[in-house]
């Protein structure tokens, strides 16, 4: 109790007690590795200035998917190290997300952005553009994804209000 009291009265009358970590700042390290990071591809890669990194295997036809529309693609998705992190191919069903919403990571969104129904693209994606890190997540900070895309459809999508009740439907 007198801990406490001692504590309270210390924080109360602006005397700060001696915190080990108090005022310390964290000095920035002039070797970060991110800076001396160059990924060696072959020729047939494209690579963007937002660092994002392309290869088409097939083009595909159609118009390219723009915002508000949805997009329904196969992926296979792997990290750096080549272990594979998600497949819909064995979940048995295509994923479907709407463009321009940020529901994906944001690496992905620019990859699919400019891909044509029925084609298939390699994109791999650095940790600048990708998903958030964290102990929830299976992502490292620090890692790049790999993801093999197949984009099966691109279908436009418009807002249904009947009464309360308002959703969003793609034909």
């Amino acid at each position: 109790m007198k801990c406490r009291s001692l504590l309270f009265f210390l924080i109360t009358s602006g005397i700060s007690p001696a915190f080990p970590a108090f005022g310390k700042t964290k000095s920035k390290n002039p070797y970060d590795e991110r800076r001396f990071i160059k990924v060696v591809t072959p020729d047939n890669y494209e690579k963007r200035d937002s660092g994002l990194i392309l290869r088409d295997f097939s083009i595909g036809e159609g118009d390219f998917p723009k915002d508000g529309q949805q997009v329904t693609f196969h992926y296979i998705g792997y990290n750096e190290s080549g272990r594979r992190i998600d497949n819909t191919y064995i979940q048995g069903s295509p994923a479907k997300i709407r463009m321009g919403t940020k529901a994906l990571v944001p690496g992905f969104e620019e990859g699919i952005r400019d891909m044509r129904p029925g084609g298939k693209r390699r994109i791999i994606i650095p940790p600048e553009l990708g998903p958030p890190a964290g102990p929830s997540t299976f992502f490292s900070s620090k890692q790049f994804e790999v993801f093999d895309v197949e984009l099966l459809d691109v279908q436009d999508c418009k807002r249904r209000t009947i009464g309360f009740y308002s959703d969003v439907v793609c034909n």
